[in-house]
Order: C-alpha cells, then sequence, then structure tokens
C-alpha cells in the first residue's frame, strides 16, 4: 500500500511539474505580474559615418544598398511583420497548456437553538450555536498532443461547531477524495497527427510570410536601387546640359566678336542669345532634377533622419557607361525555368497549397463522430477529530426501562472519547486508496447531419483549387515578366549601340556645320540646331 501510495504522488508530481518549465523562476513573474512596456524607441540610422569621404557621403551601388537594408524604413517593417506569424505558432501551441484551478471559501454563522429539530447533542435547546464551514478544491488538467484529456482533482470541506451552554467543539474534515479522470477521442481528435493541424498550418503560413517578405524585399530593394541609378542619370543629364550650355556660350562669344568686328548683322545675334538661354533653362531643370533625386537616396538610406548626414553632399561612383554589351546574353527558356524554382511568390504559392492540404485534412477530421473513452478512478477517506458518540438507555427508580410517550424506551446520547485526526491522517487514508471507486465508459456523439462540418470541407476543397489556379497563373505571369525583361535587355543593347552611332553622327555634324558657317556656306541657325541635336543625342 505504500508502494501505491508513493507511485501516486510520483504520477501527479510529474505531470504537474513537466509542463513547469517557466513557472518557478523569476521571468514567468516578471512577465506576468511585471508593467506592460509600450514605449517603443527607434534606434538612430548605423553605419553612415563608415562611408564619409573628405566630407562626402561616397557610395558605390553595393555600400549604398549595405544601408538600405541596415536603415531603410520599409524594410524594417517587413522585417517585423514575421513576429505576427511567428506568435501565431506559439498560440497553436496553447491548447496543450497546462491548468491549475484552486478555490476556497470560508462561511461562519451563529444561530440560536429554538426547538428539538435544530437542536444537537453539543448544543441543546436554549443554547447558541456557532458553525464554521471551509470548502476547499484543487484540480489540474491538461489535454496531451494525442488527444488525451486528463484532470487530477482534490476536494475537501473542513467543517467545525460549538456551543458555549454545552460547551462543546467538534471538528469534522471531511475530503471527497482524490479523482483522476482520463478521455481519449476514438474517432474526432484522435492521434498526434490530426491535433497538430493547427501548428503545422501555422508554421506553414509563417513559411508563406517569409516567402512573401523575400518578395517584398526584391521589390523594396529594386526601388532602392533604381533611385541610385537615378541620381546617376539626373547626374549625367546635368553634366550635357551644363556641356551643352559651354557649347552655346562659345558659339554665342564667337559671333559676339563677329558682330564687333561689324562681319554680322545685329539681327543674327539674338539666335544665339536664345539659344544660350534655352541651355540656361535645361541646365536649371536637371540641377533641380538632381537635388530631388539625391533626396529619394539619401531617404532610402535614412540619411534623412541624422541630422549632421544630412548635409553631406552625395558622391556615387559607380559609372554611367555600362561598357562593353556583348556579354550580356541570356537564355530566355533557362532564365525562366531559374525563375520559377527561385521566385518568392511562386514558393509563397506552392507553400498555400500545403496549408490547403492541411485544412482538408482539418475539415475531414470535423465530420467524423466524436466517441470517446472516459475512464475515472477516485480515492476517499474521512479524517480530522471528532467526539464519538454513546447511546445510554434510562430506567425508573424501580430499575424498569423509562418509557417515552410513543412507547419506546428512551435513550440518551453521550459523548464519547475524542479520536484524534488531521490533514495528515486524511490524506494518509486518501492515498491509501482503501475504498476507491472506479468508472469508465463511452461516450458518442453521433450528428445525422453536420452542415457546418460540410461547408468547411467544401470550402477547403474550392480553396485548393482556387490556389492550385493561383499557382498556374503565378507561372504564366512568371514566364512573361522574364520574356519581357530579356526582350527589353535586348532591344537596350541595340538602342545603347544607336545611341551611340547617334551622338557621333551629332558630333561630327556639329563639326561639320562649325566648318561650313567659318567659310560663309552656312547660317548661323543651322549650327545651333546641330548643338541641340548633339545633346539630345
Amino acid at each position: 500500500m505504500r508502494v501505491r501510495t508513493i507511485l501516486t504522488g510520483i504520477l501527479l508530481t510529474t505531470s504537474a511539474f513537466a509542463q513547469l518549465s517557466s513557472f518557478p523562476k523569476p521571468s514567468y513573474f516578471r512577465e506576468t505580474f511585471g508593467a506592460t512596456q509600450t514605449k517603443v524607441e527607434l534606434k538612430e540610422p548605423v553605419k553612415l559615418k563608415d562611408f564619409v569621404v573628405s566630407g562626402k557621403l561616397e557610395l558605390n551601388l553595393k555600400h549604398f544598398l549595405e544601408l538600405v537594408m541596415a536603415n531603410n524604413t520599409d524594410i524594417q517593417i517587413q522585417f517585423l511583420s514575421l513576429e505576427i506569424p511567428k506568435n501565431n505558432i506559439l498560440a497553436a501551441f496553447g491548447v496543450w497548456d497546462p491548468n491549475v484551478r484552486t478555490s476556497f471559501q470560508t462561511t461562519r454563522s451563529t444561530q440560536f437553538v429554538t426547538n428539538n429539530a435544530q437542536a444537537l447533542d453539543s448544543a441543546p435547546v436554549g443554547s447558541s450555536l456557532k458553525t464554521l464551514n471551509q470548502p476547499y478544491s484543487l484540480s489540474y488538467s491538461q489535454t496531451l498532443p494525442t488527444g488525451l484529456q486528463y484532470t487530477a482533482a482534490f476536494n475537501g470541506t473542513r467543517s467545525s461547531s460549538s456551543s458555549v451552554v454545552a460547551g462543546s467543539y467538534n471538528v469534522n474534515l471531511q475530503t471527497d477524495g482524490l479523482a483522476l479522470s482520463l478521455t481519449q477521442p476514438l474517432l474526432r481528435n484522435r492521434g498526434t497527427y490530426v491535433n497538430r493541424i493547427p501548428v503545422m498550418q501555422a508554421q506553414s503560413n509563417l513559411k508563406v510570410s517569409e516567402f512573401n517578405l523575400r518578395s517584398q524585399l526584391l521589390n523594396l530593394v529594386n526601388t532602392a536601387e533604381n533611385a541610385y541609378w537615378n541620381v546617376i542619370s539626373a547626374r549625367e543629364t546635368l553634366r550635357v546640359q551644363e556641356k551643352a550650355r559651354d557649347t552655346a556660350a562659345e558659339y554665342l562669344k564667337f559671333m559676339q566678336q563677329q558682330l564687333d568686328l561689324g562681319a554680322l548683322s545685329p539681327l543674327d545675334i539674338y539666335n544665339p542669345k536664345a539659344s544660350l538661354a534655352a541651355a540656361e533653362v535645361s541646365v536649371s531643370q536637371a540641377r533641380f532634377a538632381l537635388v530631388q533625386a539625391e533626396d529619394a537616396l539619401r531617404h532610402q538610406i535614412g540619411v534623412d533622419l541624422d541630422t549632421e548626414a544630412r548635409k553631406l553632399p552625395v558622391e556615387l561612383t559607380e559609372a554611367a557607361d555600362p561598357g562593353s554589351t556583348d556579354s550580356m546574353t541570356y537564355d530566355r527558356e533557362q532564365e525562366v525555368q531559374k525563375a520559377l524554382a527561385t521566385n518568392p511568390a511562386m514558393r509563397s504559392a506552392l507553400q498555400r497549397i500545403d496549408v490547403d492540404d492541411l485544412g482538408i485534412q482539418s475539415a475531414k477530421n470535423g465530420l467524423l463522430p466524436n466517441l470517446s473513452v472516459v475512464a475515472v478512478s477516485t480515492a476517499r477517506d474521512r479524517g480530522g477529530a471528532y467526539t464519538t458518540t454513546a447511546l445510554v438507555p434510562q430506567f425508573n427508580p424501580d430499575g424498569s426501562p423509562l418509557l417515552g410517550s410513543n412507547g419506546r424506551p428512551v435513550v440518551i446520547t453521550t459523548p464519547g472519547p475524542v479520536l484524534a485526526g488531521g490533514l495528515a491522517d486524511s490524506l494518509g487514508q486518501m492515498f491509501a486508496f482503501g475504498y476507491p471507486t472506479y468508472q469508465a465508459g463511452l461516450t458518442l456523439q453521433l450528428p445525422i447531419r453536420s452542415k457546418a462540418a460540410s461547408a468547411a470541407m467544401g470550402s477547403a476543397v474550392a480553396q485548393k483549387k482556387m490556389d492550385a489556379l493561383a499557382v498556374r497563373n503565378q507561372q504564366q505571369n512568371i514566364r512573361l515578366q522574364i520574356l519581357n525583361a530579356v526582350t527589353s535587355l535586348e532591344g537596350a543593347k541595340e538602342q545603347l549601340k544607336l545611341a551611340n552611332t547617334t551622338r557621333d553622327f551629332a558630333k561630327l555634324n556639329l563639326d561639320a556645320e562649325n566648318e561650313k558657317y567659318n567659310l560663309g556656306a552656312e547660317i548661323n541657325q543651322n549650327v545651333i540646331n546641330a548643338q541641340q541635336q548633339l545633346a539630345a543625342a
């Protein structure tokens, strides 16, 4: 019997403390009872000073993208978006969290005994009776991943009564016993796999969020890289416009010299002046466009958040000339297959198919009847300090039995010896399992028709079909995007070659127009047109 008591205590202790990995630690109390910190402290931009050279923020494309990943606010928001699906995984494990519930009540009352119905051996009629009732309970319950639900409950009541007149005091410690209850589903919610479906769904949704994060990061990095090249484009445009202005200024100076020598009519000086004014307008527009492009670039790397770094000029070291483009050759189908294998949007669409499969399994589980086997074991006891009683018959003076009005012998209840006991005695009786109760049974819930479960199954199947079509649509879109990108690249290569040829011919044309004008065979308007054509080329 002692061995059985020890084994029962070990079982209860192990089942309780196996799940309390954080309860005894100080971190549990800090998390549960500590004040919630709602203040958010944002960090300042980092690594900016690492690229300051001679009072300028000097960046190549690699260093620029490094600062974008470290300081861009949109990218930081995207990274934080993963916290919600991560917390959803933790919440999915919550169905297996253990629960401990305890209660204690105390009721004290004083009443005046007025009749025999209220009278007790310790409180006769005419006395005051004081009672104290203190019920208590403690239970521990948990659901295991296999679907097994178990509960260990302990209930009891401590009661006491006293009478001033009788001078008696009685204490009674009554426990309802220790009850162990086990419920194992046999059809619905049976097994580890079906009970872990919500966890697996949450994990798959996290993977979907990770793929979506990669897709968003690619878009944001692409936007940032475009901002970098927009600055270079605006810078080169400003240089071209400045050269066009200098050319127009030199031509106006030459025309002014001819006017001063009397070789030119005063009416012919207005075209060069108008050309120079138009060139100045183009330079002004290019300069402000460059300022706007640089502000957008500073926004991408968080320079606008630093009061000191925002004043620094930006120097981009990447060259505008891409060099030879002959090595830029790509196989269309090979690039399509590579994109289908690595594109985050494609992988996200495929991952949703896995989520749909889990949803169908969960809906199938909801269609099953709910059949469970229940086993309950209860151990009872009675303990505490209490007074025994004895029945003493009454006799007449002649020795004959004293009879009452009903004709029966009169018997008086007298207090007997007090039996020792207490909480230890009560628990000892309970864990000895001297008077156990065992119960077992089956519970069946058989829905004649479950419209909600049927609808859930239909929706799950329809969702998988939609996501399968979404995968096909994504494949088509990716193929089209890659083919368009390769075609655009080939077209850009040809345009670049033609643009170089056009620029060279425009320069030769300007030289020819200048030579013809110096020989007197051309008017100045054609020279100005040649200058503008060269700037455009």
